[in-house]
């Protein structure tokens, strides 16, 4: 699988709202398109995102072919104590990768 840039604040203080991005590389081949030797490419999407904040679900997408390649996800939640976020998704093939980052809660 591909590799992803995450974006987390490493300092945040108690209850602040944080903004977290995650962007990652993957091809999002929808299944639809024709190959140069005219067969269809194989779907091979991103099915589940999953993000974690030590442990517990703070967001999650289930994600279909009508997501461009390289998909962009972008969502907010409330800094309540010192730990990892974790990011985890899963292709067609269940290949799956995950990311964490480090934040601290002041």
């Amino acid at each position: 699988m591909g590799r992803a840039l995450i974006n987390v604040p490493a300092r945040a203080k108690h209850g602040e709202i944080i903004a977290i991005k995650a962007l990652i590389s993957h091809p999002m081949e929808t299944g639809y398109r024709t190959g140069p030797d005219g067969a269809l490419v194989p779907r091979d999407i991103i099915q589940r995102f999953v993000c974690t904040y030590n442990g517990e679900e703070v967001f999650s997408a289930d994600l279909f072919p009508a997501i461009a390649a390289n998909p962009f996800i972008a969502f907010t939640t409330v800094a309540t104590e010192s730990g990892t976020i974790a990011f985890r998704w899963i292709d067609d093939h269940g290949r799956g990768q995950v990311e964490t980052a480090p934040i601290t809660v002041e």
